[in-house]
Protein backbone atom coordinates (compact mmCIF):
# COMPACT_ATOMS: atom_id res chain seq x y z
CA UNK A 1 0.00 0.00 0.00
CA UNK A 2 0.99 3.60 -0.66
CA UNK A 3 -0.41 5.56 2.29
CA UNK A 4 -0.64 9.36 2.07
CA UNK A 5 -1.22 11.33 5.25
CA UNK A 6 -2.05 14.98 5.78
CA UNK A 7 -4.73 17.49 6.73
CA UNK A 8 -7.13 19.54 4.63
CA UNK A 9 -8.24 23.10 5.52
CA UNK A 10 -11.82 22.39 6.59
CA UNK A 11 -13.06 23.21 10.08
CA UNK A 12 -14.25 20.22 12.06
CA UNK A 13 -13.98 17.74 9.20
CA UNK A 14 -13.77 14.24 10.72
CA UNK A 15 -11.08 11.65 10.12
CA UNK A 16 -11.44 10.16 6.67
CA UNK A 17 -9.58 7.29 5.06
CA UNK A 18 -10.02 5.50 1.78
CA UNK A 19 -8.70 4.82 -1.67
CA UNK A 20 -7.91 7.88 -3.78
CA UNK A 21 -9.05 8.51 -7.33
CA UNK A 22 -9.23 11.57 -9.57
CA UNK A 23 -12.25 12.57 -11.63
CA UNK A 24 -12.05 15.73 -13.71
CA UNK A 25 -10.77 18.40 -11.28
CA UNK A 26 -11.87 16.54 -8.17
CA UNK A 27 -10.29 14.02 -5.85
CA UNK A 28 -12.33 11.19 -4.43
CA UNK A 29 -11.34 9.69 -1.08
CA UNK A 30 -13.66 6.74 -0.94
CA UNK A 31 -16.93 8.39 -1.96
CA UNK A 32 -16.10 11.86 -0.62
CA UNK A 33 -15.24 14.44 -3.29
CA UNK A 34 -12.90 17.43 -2.99
CA UNK A 35 -11.77 20.02 -5.49
CA UNK A 36 -8.06 19.71 -6.31
CA UNK A 37 -6.14 22.61 -4.85
CA UNK A 38 -2.66 23.13 -3.48
CA UNK A 39 -1.36 21.30 -0.42
CA UNK A 40 -2.30 17.76 0.54
CA UNK A 41 -5.00 17.53 -2.13
CA UNK A 42 -2.54 18.37 -4.91
CA UNK A 43 -0.09 15.80 -3.57
CA UNK A 44 -2.60 12.96 -3.41
CA UNK A 45 -4.08 13.87 -6.78
CA UNK A 46 -0.69 13.60 -8.47
CA UNK A 47 0.11 10.33 -6.69
CA UNK A 48 -3.25 8.83 -7.67
CA UNK A 49 -2.80 9.67 -11.36
CA UNK A 50 0.70 8.17 -11.49
CA UNK A 51 -0.52 4.99 -9.78
CA UNK A 52 -3.34 4.68 -12.29
CA UNK A 53 -1.00 5.19 -15.26
CA UNK A 54 1.38 2.53 -13.92
CA UNK A 55 -1.49 0.08 -13.23
CA UNK A 56 -0.82 0.06 -9.49
CA UNK A 57 -3.32 -0.32 -6.69
CA UNK A 58 -4.72 3.11 -5.81
CA UNK A 59 -3.08 4.92 -2.91
CA UNK A 60 -4.92 5.32 0.37
CA UNK A 61 -5.40 8.66 2.12
CA UNK A 62 -5.65 9.32 5.83
CA UNK A 63 -6.85 12.84 6.50
CA UNK A 64 -8.79 15.18 8.78
CA UNK A 65 -9.83 18.81 8.72
CA UNK A 66 -7.57 21.39 10.34
CA UNK A 67 -7.68 25.16 9.74
CA UNK A 68 -4.49 25.76 11.68
CA UNK A 69 -5.70 25.25 15.24
CA UNK A 70 -4.19 21.77 15.51
CA UNK A 71 -7.37 19.96 16.54
CA UNK A 72 -7.66 17.93 13.35
CA UNK A 73 -3.96 17.16 13.38
CA UNK A 74 -4.19 15.82 16.93
CA UNK A 75 -7.14 13.57 16.01
CA UNK A 76 -5.23 12.27 13.01
CA UNK A 77 -2.04 11.70 15.01
CA UNK A 78 -3.98 9.70 17.58
CA UNK A 79 -5.79 7.69 14.92
CA UNK A 80 -2.51 6.81 13.22
CA UNK A 81 -0.87 5.85 16.49
CA UNK A 82 -3.64 3.32 17.04
CA UNK A 83 -3.90 2.03 13.47
CA UNK A 84 -0.53 2.13 11.70
CA UNK A 85 1.07 -0.91 13.29
CA UNK A 86 -1.67 -3.14 11.89
CA UNK A 87 -1.51 -1.87 8.30
CA UNK A 88 0.66 -3.32 5.53
CA UNK A 89 2.32 -0.26 3.97
CA UNK A 90 5.30 -0.21 1.62
CA UNK A 91 5.55 3.58 1.21
CA UNK A 92 4.30 6.09 3.76
CA UNK A 93 4.22 9.78 2.79
CA UNK A 94 3.38 12.59 5.19
CA UNK A 95 2.29 16.08 4.24
CA UNK A 96 1.11 18.81 6.62
CA UNK A 97 0.12 18.04 10.17
CA UNK A 98 0.56 20.64 12.89
CA UNK A 99 4.13 20.08 14.16
CA UNK A 100 3.90 18.33 17.53
CA UNK A 101 6.97 16.52 18.84
CA UNK A 102 5.08 14.31 21.29
CA UNK A 103 2.65 13.04 18.69
CA UNK A 104 5.33 12.73 16.02
CA UNK A 105 7.27 10.44 18.34
CA UNK A 106 4.14 8.39 18.92
CA UNK A 107 3.93 7.88 15.15
CA UNK A 108 7.57 6.76 15.11
CA UNK A 109 6.74 4.20 17.80
CA UNK A 110 3.83 2.92 15.70
CA UNK A 111 6.11 2.60 12.66
CA UNK A 112 8.66 0.69 14.71
CA UNK A 113 5.89 -1.73 15.69
CA UNK A 114 5.07 -2.49 12.04
CA UNK A 115 6.15 -5.89 10.72
CA UNK A 116 8.33 -4.14 8.13
CA UNK A 117 9.40 -0.51 8.13
CA UNK A 118 7.97 1.27 5.08
CA UNK A 119 9.88 3.79 2.98
CA UNK A 120 9.21 7.12 4.70
CA UNK A 121 8.73 10.36 2.76
CA UNK A 122 7.94 13.73 4.33
CA UNK A 123 7.02 17.15 3.03
CA UNK A 124 5.77 20.35 4.67
CA UNK A 125 4.87 20.26 8.38
CA UNK A 126 5.85 16.67 8.95
CA UNK A 127 9.32 17.37 7.65
CA UNK A 128 9.53 20.22 10.16
CA UNK A 129 8.60 18.07 13.14
CA UNK A 130 10.85 15.22 11.99
CA UNK A 131 13.78 17.63 12.19
CA UNK A 132 12.57 19.25 15.43
CA UNK A 133 12.31 15.86 17.15
CA UNK A 134 15.77 14.68 16.05
CA UNK A 135 14.39 11.89 13.83
CA UNK A 136 15.30 13.29 10.41
CA UNK A 137 17.78 10.45 9.60
CA UNK A 138 14.97 7.93 10.25
CA UNK A 139 13.31 9.13 7.04
CA UNK A 140 14.22 8.10 3.51
CA UNK A 141 13.23 11.23 1.59
CA UNK A 142 12.44 14.88 2.34
CA UNK A 143 11.19 17.28 -0.35
CA UNK A 144 12.03 20.79 0.91
CA UNK A 145 12.05 24.04 -1.00
CA UNK A 146 15.06 26.31 -0.42
CA UNK A 147 13.49 28.09 2.55
CA UNK A 148 12.67 24.78 4.20
CA UNK A 149 16.17 23.53 3.44
CA UNK A 150 17.54 26.56 5.30
CA UNK A 151 15.52 25.47 8.34
CA UNK A 152 16.96 21.95 8.10
CA UNK A 153 20.42 23.48 7.85
CA UNK A 154 19.96 25.60 10.98
CA UNK A 155 20.84 23.26 13.83
CA UNK A 156 19.48 25.73 16.41
CA UNK A 157 16.15 26.72 14.86
CA UNK A 158 13.18 25.06 16.65
CA UNK A 159 10.76 26.13 13.88
CA UNK A 160 11.10 27.53 10.33
CA UNK A 161 9.99 30.94 11.62
CA UNK A 162 13.19 31.11 13.71
CA UNK A 163 15.68 30.20 10.99
CA UNK A 164 18.59 32.53 11.53
CA UNK A 165 18.95 35.29 8.96
CA UNK A 166 22.57 34.65 8.07
CA UNK A 167 21.61 31.21 6.72
CA UNK A 168 20.87 32.44 3.23
CA UNK A 169 17.81 31.20 1.27
CA UNK A 170 19.37 31.72 -2.15
CA UNK A 171 19.76 29.35 -5.08
CA UNK A 172 23.54 29.73 -5.18
CA UNK A 173 23.72 28.75 -1.51
CA UNK A 174 21.93 25.40 -1.92
CA UNK A 175 25.05 23.16 -1.89
CA UNK A 176 26.28 24.65 1.38
CA UNK A 177 22.81 24.36 2.95
CA UNK A 178 22.66 20.70 1.95
CA UNK A 179 26.08 20.08 3.45
CA UNK A 180 25.13 21.84 6.66
CA UNK A 181 21.82 19.96 7.01
CA UNK A 182 23.57 16.59 6.73
CA UNK A 183 26.43 17.61 9.01
CA UNK A 184 23.96 18.42 11.79
CA UNK A 185 21.98 15.19 11.07
CA UNK A 186 18.87 17.16 10.18
CA UNK A 187 18.25 15.60 6.77
CA UNK A 188 16.80 12.35 5.49
CA UNK A 189 18.82 9.81 3.50
CA UNK A 190 17.72 11.45 0.24
CA UNK A 191 16.54 14.95 -0.59
CA UNK A 192 14.75 16.63 -3.45
CA UNK A 193 15.38 20.36 -3.02
CA UNK A 194 12.70 22.13 -5.04
CA UNK A 195 13.43 25.43 -6.75
CA UNK A 196 14.51 27.07 -9.99
CA UNK A 197 16.79 24.04 -10.19
CA UNK A 198 15.84 20.80 -8.45
CA UNK A 199 18.71 19.20 -6.52
CA UNK A 200 18.66 15.45 -5.92
CA UNK A 201 20.85 14.42 -2.98
CA UNK A 202 21.98 11.14 -1.48
CA UNK A 203 23.51 11.21 2.00
CA UNK A 204 24.80 14.73 1.49
CA UNK A 205 26.04 14.29 -2.07
CA UNK A 206 24.31 16.09 -4.95
CA UNK A 207 23.76 13.35 -7.53
CA UNK A 208 21.66 15.28 -10.07
CA UNK A 209 20.53 18.82 -10.81
CA UNK A 210 17.36 19.11 -12.88
CA UNK A 211 17.22 22.42 -14.74
CA UNK A 212 14.87 21.81 -17.65
CA UNK A 213 12.24 22.41 -18.73
CA UNK A 214 12.49 25.81 -17.06
CA UNK A 215 9.00 27.34 -17.03
CA UNK A 216 9.14 30.69 -15.25
CA UNK A 217 5.37 31.12 -15.16
CA UNK A 218 5.10 28.13 -12.82
CA UNK A 219 6.73 30.11 -9.99
CA UNK A 220 3.55 31.88 -8.74
CA UNK A 221 1.35 28.78 -9.11
CA UNK A 222 0.75 27.15 -5.74
CA UNK A 223 0.88 23.38 -5.45
CA UNK A 224 3.63 22.39 -7.88
CA UNK A 225 5.91 21.37 -5.02
CA UNK A 226 3.08 19.23 -3.63
CA UNK A 227 2.62 17.47 -6.97
CA UNK A 228 6.33 16.63 -7.05
CA UNK A 229 6.04 14.88 -3.69
CA UNK A 230 3.01 12.94 -4.92
CA UNK A 231 4.74 11.87 -8.13
CA UNK A 232 7.89 10.66 -6.40
CA UNK A 233 5.84 8.76 -3.80
CA UNK A 234 4.02 6.84 -6.52
CA UNK A 235 7.23 6.11 -8.44
CA UNK A 236 8.92 4.74 -5.31
CA UNK A 237 5.79 2.68 -4.62
CA UNK A 238 6.06 1.26 -8.15
CA UNK A 239 9.52 -0.10 -7.37
CA UNK A 240 11.97 2.53 -8.59
CA UNK A 241 14.99 3.19 -6.39
CA UNK A 242 14.54 6.43 -4.49
CA UNK A 243 17.30 8.28 -6.35
CA UNK A 244 15.89 7.25 -9.76
CA UNK A 245 12.34 8.07 -8.72
CA UNK A 246 13.50 11.49 -7.52
CA UNK A 247 15.13 12.37 -10.84
CA UNK A 248 12.16 11.08 -12.83
CA UNK A 249 9.65 12.92 -10.63
CA UNK A 250 11.47 16.23 -10.99
CA UNK A 251 11.46 15.93 -14.78
CA UNK A 252 7.84 14.73 -14.96
CA UNK A 253 6.68 17.60 -12.77
CA UNK A 254 8.47 20.16 -14.93
CA UNK A 255 7.21 18.60 -18.16
CA UNK A 256 3.61 18.60 -16.91
CA UNK A 257 3.99 22.28 -16.15
CA UNK A 258 5.41 22.99 -19.58
CA UNK A 259 2.69 20.98 -21.34
CA UNK A 260 0.02 22.96 -19.49
CA UNK A 261 1.31 26.15 -21.15
CA UNK A 262 0.61 27.98 -17.89
CA UNK A 263 -0.17 31.59 -17.12
CA UNK A 264 -0.17 33.08 -13.59
CA UNK A 265 -3.89 32.25 -13.39
CA UNK A 266 -3.37 28.54 -14.12
CA UNK A 267 -4.59 26.21 -11.37
CA UNK A 268 -2.59 23.22 -10.16
CA UNK A 269 -5.45 20.92 -11.23
CA UNK A 270 -4.71 21.88 -14.85
CA UNK A 271 -1.05 20.91 -14.43
CA UNK A 272 -1.99 17.61 -12.81
CA UNK A 273 -4.06 16.71 -15.86
CA UNK A 274 -0.84 16.69 -17.94
CA UNK A 275 1.01 14.27 -15.66
CA UNK A 276 0.05 11.18 -17.72
CA UNK A 277 1.58 12.65 -20.88
CA UNK A 278 4.69 13.82 -19.02
CA UNK A 279 5.07 10.40 -17.41
CA UNK A 280 4.80 8.72 -20.80
CA UNK A 281 7.51 10.97 -22.25
CA UNK A 282 9.91 10.23 -19.40
CA UNK A 283 9.27 6.47 -19.48
CA UNK A 284 9.99 6.42 -23.22
CA UNK A 285 13.28 8.24 -22.57
CA UNK A 286 14.57 5.43 -20.37
CA UNK A 287 17.40 3.47 -21.91
CA UNK A 288 15.87 0.06 -22.58
CA UNK A 289 19.24 -1.62 -22.21
CA UNK A 290 20.37 -0.38 -18.82
CA UNK A 291 17.30 1.55 -17.57
CA UNK A 292 19.32 4.74 -17.15
CA UNK A 293 17.55 8.06 -17.17
CA UNK A 294 18.70 10.60 -19.74
CA UNK A 295 18.52 13.82 -17.72
CA UNK A 296 18.44 16.94 -19.83
CA UNK A 297 20.10 19.83 -18.03
CA UNK A 298 22.10 17.79 -15.49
Amino acid sequence: MLALIGTIPYDGFPILSGEISVKNSNILIGEKSFQIKRGFKAMIGAASIVCKELSLFPPTAFTAGDIGLGDGSKRLYEHLRNQLSGIQVSVLTFHYLMPDIFWHDQIIKAIEEMSKKPILIADAGFMYVAKMSGFAPFYDLFTPDIGELAFLADELAPHPFYTRGFICHEENNVPSLISRAYKSENASKFLIVKGENDYICSNGEIIAIIKEPNVETLEPIGGTGDTLTGIVSALVYSGYAIEDAAVMAAIINRLAGELANPSPSTQVSEIISYIPKALSIVLKSLDKKNNEIHVKGN
